[in-house]
């Protein structure tokens, strides 16, 4: 009996301690089914699993401000991973692991041959974007339509979503009769839902370079190290491509 004690304690600290070792990685919205590719990847030629917190990447931040146990930040910008380099929250300067590709999409054929024009017709009430304060791809709409002058003309027309998760619900659904969002939603495998799109002229916005810090939660976890350098790595690289990410 004794003997039984004291091999489920040892059992039990084990798990314990695996546990505390999980590597919890918090994600953008856009990242959000690209993630477990790449964690299954991951996976495959390590044997760690991820564990993958998605959100919006200005709430996250406020999370990793708030004591969230994260080991690693992947953004979709580099201003949110720069401020908590520059707040202490590591010890290693942000990398952009890509670049991401702004669209405006349907799943209807409305035509975006003259998109600007579109969007101010009667056809459209409703354009999905996401919360430009806590989501990039939403600035970066943001941005795209103040170049071209029509913000004002369609902002009662703008429906708000709080990720760009939820604004691809309001897309593939027809909540919204077009929405902007990330490329990386058509290159989807699992989406199966039939769509029209247009790339938006990357000279119209800010480049969404999509950065990743390594969290001072993580001094204690070599295993985040090791996603790290697999985030930056061929085989990474080349899955971003196929979701229609720009890589180095």
């Amino acid at each position: 009996m004794k003997r039984i004690k004291i091999i489920l304690f040892f059992s039990l600290l084990l798990s314990a301690n695996a546990f505390g070792q999980n590597l919890k990685v918090a994600v953008a919205a856009n990242l959000q089914s690209l993630i477990k590719v790449l964690g299954a990847d991951f996976q495959k030629k390590t044997g760690i699993v991820i564990e993958p917190i998605v959100g919006p990447s200005g709430n996250l931040v406020a999370q990793v401000r708030n004591g969230a146990p994260f080991d690693l930040f992947l953004s979709a910008d580099m201003s949110f991973p720069e401020t908590l380099f520059k707040e202490g929250f590591s010890t290693k300067k942000p990398v952009v692991y890509a670049q991401g590709s702004l669209i405006i999409c349907s799943n209807q054929n409305v035509g975006f041959e003259n998109w600007e024009r579109l969007l101010l017709t009667d056809r459209i009430k409703k354009i999905a974007l996401a919360n430009p304060a806590i989501a990039p791809y939403g600035k970066a709409a943001t941005e795209v339509l103040k170049q071209k002058g029509i913000l004002g003309n369609v902002k009662s027309k703008i429906v708000t979503g709080e990720s760009i998760s939820q604004v691809n619900t309001y897309i593939t659904t027809g909540v919204a009769d077009v929405g902007f969002t990330t490329q990386s939603l058509v290159k989807d495998p699992a989406n199966k839902t039939k769509l029209y799109w247009l790339i938006i002229d990357p000279k119209t916005y800010s480049p969404i370079d999509q950065g990743m810090v390594l969290l001072k939660h993580a001094a204690a976890n070599a295993d985040a190290e090791k996603f790290y350098q697999y985030i930056l790595s061929p085989a990474a690289k080349a899955i971003f491509k196929d979701y229609g990410y720009h890589v180095q």
